[in-house]
């Protein structure tokens, strides 16, 4: 039997905080697993696959990120949008689906992502925004955040930023913007009055990176270490330093993903 594959790219968002990251994993919660529940449900049939641009850790948000599914002999029909959108849980929405081709490839096509990493510190903050953001109880200074982030930006070794690497980790990489900003970004009646956000945009990034140098721009502000230690961890020089200081996925977003080509 003839079978002819069909290609789609869905955009969604979702508010990860009850969700174990996007991967499966049997006897949890994930982002995968309700996509696929989803798209089975809407489809009457498992005859599909569904790859990710990129995964996402336990609590970990994204504004805007891109799954492939292939299907086989079966075109979608015009209202599948639609019957996606309203059967997937509330806290996952679909934003577009388009057809693309067998040349394109969601993994390896390159990609430019935007994270971003909310926080605040000082009085406790409303207990809604604990999906959002992270409450720093110790006092913050903020400019020496700001030139310690400034340090990650352009072509560096993130070896001691990736956690757990194996001999064949590739833990060089490019990092366009990194800095620390007040958040103008999202606003709610319950958030504190000042929070701030590290936005980071490279090509990509290693496992807990952003998380990694969000634990130690905290350690910055508060005075736990100082910014000669930042320098000493991109030194290519020295060994890796291992970090253990790993910021909550709850205050993590990927704000956007770029492909860099047409798709």
């Amino acid at each position: 039997m003839f079978r002819k594959r069909y290609y789609y790219i869905i955009e969604l968002q979702y508010l990860g905080f009850r969700y174990h990251g996007w991967q499966k994993q049997p006897k949890v919660n994930t982002l995968q697993r309700m996509t696929e529940r989803t798209v089975a449900y809407v489809l009457g049939h498992t005859n599909f696959k569904i790859l990710a641009s990129g995964r996402t850790d336990a609590k970990v948000s994204a504004n805007c990120t891109f799954v492939e599914l292939f299907v086989d002999n079966e075109d979608l029909q015009s209202d599948f949008f639609e019957e996606f959108n309203a059967n997937l849980p509330q806290d996952i929405r679909a934003l577009s689906v388009k057809e693309t081709d067998a040349n394109f490839n969601i993994i390896q096509h390159p990609k430019l992502k935007e994270y971003i990493y909310f926080f605040s510190f000082g009085e406790k903050f409303h207990p809604f925004c604990a999906p959002f953001m992270l409450y720093y109880k110790s006092q913050l200074d903020i400019q020496k955040m700001q030139e310690a982030a400034k340090l990650f930006e352009g072509n560096h070794d993130f070896r001691s930023y990736c956690h757990r690497p194996t001999k064949d980790t590739v833990t060089s990489g490019s990092i366009e913007v990194c800095e620390i900003v007040r958040n103008d970004i999202y606003t709610a009646n319950f958030f504190p009055e000042d929070s701030y956000m590290l936005r980071v945009k490279g090509l990509g990034f290693k496992r807990n990176q952003i998380r990694l140098m969000m634990g130690a721009l905290l350690d910055v502000g508060s005075g736990k270490i100082d910014i000669a230690f930042i320098k000493s961890t991109l030194n290519p020089e020295l060994d890796r330093i291992p970090l253990e200081h790993i910021a909550p996925g709850s205050g993590l977003m990927l704000n956007s993903v770029e492909f860099l080509d047409a798709i």
